[in-house]
């Protein structure tokens, strides 16, 4: 092909192009370096926290992104006290996913959910709105006699949490355990729970037992399976966690301390009860035992 000086190649045009986006990419590199850094600062609003205050208020539990994680908030002291709070234990644990959270799985939106259906089934109680999670050694630990934990098989509690969970049970405290499956999870549950409480023995809630039929009348023990696989009608198990289990552990007055639900996610169904591709008969047996937990623990 003759070369026309006088007309430029296509070739030649798209050179121009490129060299013309390096050089404004260029400028905006320089520009940003010669910005100061934004330097995380303790006590300092981040964009999560400036997203949660913005939104605390009118903002429905389903609009809340899954992604978004908070930190712990302890309940202000200048705000009114109420009855009951879905407290969240906020626990140190192993590597979970890349990151050391386990606890905060599904945290926010499954408990503010929650709290949404727990006050129109129960209108009577004066309960907070909002998540509410603590550490075991938060001295307002006891304060709070609803304790709710996921994803146990990757936590690890430290000797200062461990003494704090074991008097805060002892004391009257009820903890339930939620979201964790198979042989390995279990595994180190129950060597937490052996470190944690090792004079009182793990075993089956029988159906007969008042936790089902406190409010509710619960009559079978149903495998609640991960959104995903809620969703798009795959198998309700995970790992080997084939059978799903309602475990407690009881002091030596008869009194349900702990309730172990394995092998099954009753947060999901909370989270995902408003889609309309979560199986309906999940969600609203979640519902059912949570209720029941919250009756319970509140009345024991």
């Amino acid at each position: 092909m003759r070369y026309d000086p006088v007309v430029p190649s296509r070739r030649t045009a798209l050179v121009v192009l490129v060299a013309a986006l390096l050089a404004g990419g260029a400028a905006a590199l320089v520009a940003r370096g010669a910005a100061p850094a934004a330097t995380p600062q303790v006590g300092a609003s981040d964009e999560r926290r400036a997203f949660r205050g913005r939104h605390r208020g009118p903002l429905p539990p389903q609009a809340m992104r899954t992604f978004e994680r908070y930190l712990y908030r302890p309940v202000h002291p200048d705000e009114v006290l109420r009855e009951f709070y879905f407290t969240r234990l906020a626990y140190s644990g192993h590597m979970y996913r890349g990151f050391a959270g386990s606890w905060s799985i599904d945290y926010p939106k499954a408990d503010r959910q929650f709290m949404v259906g727990l006050k129109r089934l129960l209108d009577q109680l004066d309960a907070y709105d909002y998540d509410h999670a603590l550490p075991a050694t938060d001295p307002e630990l006891f304060r709070f006699p609803f304790l709710y934990s996921v994803e146990v098989g990757y936590m690890a509690l430290s000797p200062p949490e461990r003494e704090a969970l074991r008097r805060y049970l002892l004391a009257g405290g009820f903890w339930v355990i939620d979201d964790f499956w198979g042989s390995w999870e279990w595994a180190n549950l129950e060597r937490e729970l052996s470190l944690l409480l090792p004079e009182y023995p793990i075993v089956e809630i029988p159906l007969d037992h008042p936790i089902f039929h406190c409010f509710y009348d619960v009559e079978e023990i149903i495998q609640v399976p991960n959104v995903g696989q809620g969703r798009y009608g795959g198998p309700t198990w995970e790992q080997d966690g084939f059978t799903p289990h309602v475990r407690g552990i009881f002091d030596e007055d008869g009194r349900l301390m702990v309730v172990i639900n394995w092998n099954t996610d009753l947060g999901d169904a909370w989270e995902w009860a408003e889609d309309e591709w979560y199986p309906v008969r999940f969600s609203h047996y979640a519902y059912q035992m949570g209720v029941n937990f919250v009756v319970y623990a509140m009345s024991h």
